[in-house]
């Protein structure tokens, strides 16, 4: 994605007109839409004027996916007992169809042992609670590399 592309959906994401971009900036509707359009580029300046009035980080105006920032908006504003009726491995399975089969051929109780003892370790070195050392034996995980 272009980055007028990502100034693009963050301001619409947003809420704002280019007008009312460029009135909060200093600039002409023009130059927002000059930005828009990748005919020119905003400075480092008024890059961060826009993060800030979008609310997103420098990073993620870059890279604006309004896709994603929808997700993340909609898990944030989920409550916990309402991610607690999700089955999370039925609805992962749709994309993931190991999810539902991998019982059948994998010697589970090889693992749980070995996870356990992984999960004792996060939790006594770091004095994590059982969620939070889930979540970062799941990160750790995420971050192997094959």
């Amino acid at each position: 994605m272009s980055l007028g592309n990502s100034l693009f959906q963050a301001r619409k994401a947003s809420g704002f007109s280019q007008e009312e971009v460029a009135e909060k900036l200093g600039v002409s509707r023009q130059t927002i839409s000059k930005w828009e359009l990748d005919e020119t580029l905003p400075d480092i300046c008024q890059s961060k004027r826009l993060s800030k009035l979008y609310h997103v980080t420098l990073d993620e105006l870059i890279d604006f996916d309004i896709d994603v920032k929808e997700i993340e908006q909609m898990i944030e504003n989920t409550s916990e007992a309402a991610q607690q009726k999700i089955d999370w491995t039925s609805l992962w399975a749709k994309k993931y169809p190991v999810l539902t089969t991998y019982q059948e051929k994998v010697a589970v109780d090889d693992y749980v042992m070995k996870i356990r003892e992984l999960l004792n370790s996060l939790k006594v070195k770091y004095e994590y609670n059982d969620s939070d050392a889930m979540l970062v034996l799941k990160d750790i995980l995420a971050h192997t590399s094959f």
